[in-house]
């Protein structure tokens, strides 16, 4: 596994594609943060982080995709997975090798990003006038997030040698667990089932640990999620061993 890990890591540092995915992600935010109008941080009158944790998890929604893509799309379509697979090495080594490669990736995306919560606390009034258990909350809920994606994007990227389709369908998938169960159970037909099916839109759960109280209840569902997707990627990938 860490093998495969360090094989990974290796490759988006020694091409463009780390320094490339963190620069698209921090103009995005930084843009969104402190230049456009609408959503300008300093236009708020207060120090408050909840647009940043608002709307990062929409950029995490095509930014991971286009992370995982290539995953195992590209070893499908090159012809190297089966010479990964002839080595002595397990189909969960080389899954969850290359989660962590793709979820540490996001990880470190994420960290300049803490050079914000530094900056809204020195603009307080009072200094560090800021709520930050639910800032570290949102910040638990963001990389939980990430691992949920990137499981995800895998998964996809297992189902095809085609690195679009990989992106499409990645973005499709997460944006329907993350946004699209919550917008389903707004339905009014639903009745006293509305909450139960908001509650497992994965956007529900990143509300919940935003609130600044960090419930095990919010934890093990999202690492559940991305459990659940783990597994399947590497049934994909036993069927190609056969």
């Amino acid at each position: 596994m860490f093998a495969i890990f360090q094989k990974e890591i290796n490759a988006f540092f020694s091409s463009l594609t780390a320094y490339i995915v963190m620069a698209v992600f921090l103009t995005a935010v930084g843009l969104l943060m402190w230049v456009f109008p609408d959503t300008n941080i300093l236009n708020y009158g207060y120090a408050d982080l909840s647009s940043f944790f608002s709307l990062t998890p929409f950029v995490l929604l095509f930014l991971v995709p286009a992370v995982t893509m290539r995953s195992l799309a590209e070893e499908f379509r090159n012809g190297t997975i089966e010479l990964l697979l002839t080595k002595p090495l397990s189909d969960w080594n080389l899954v969850l090798g290359k989660f962590l490669a793709d979820w540490v990736l996001i990880i470190l995306t994420l960290a300049p990003t803490l050079l914000y919560y530094f900056t809204v606390y020195q603009l307080g009034n009072p200094v560090g006038n800021i709520d930050a258990g639910a800032v570290f909350g949102s910040y638990i809920g963001l990389l939980l997030l990430g691992a949920v994606f990137v499981a995800v994007g895998l998964w996809t990227s297992s189902l095809s040698d085609n690195q679009i389709v990989a992106f499409v369908l990645g973005v499709f998938v997460s944006f329907l667990l993350f946004a699209g169960i919550g917008a389903v159970a707004k339905l009014d037909f639903w009745g006293s089932l509305s909450y139960p099916i908001s509650w497992i839109s994965l956007d529900q759960q990143y509300a919940d640990l935003g609130r600044g109280l960090v419930d095990s209840r919010n934890v093990i569902y999202l690492v559940s999620v991305a459990a659940l997707f783990l597994w399947l990627t590497q049934g994909q990938v036993h069927r190609k061993r056969k």
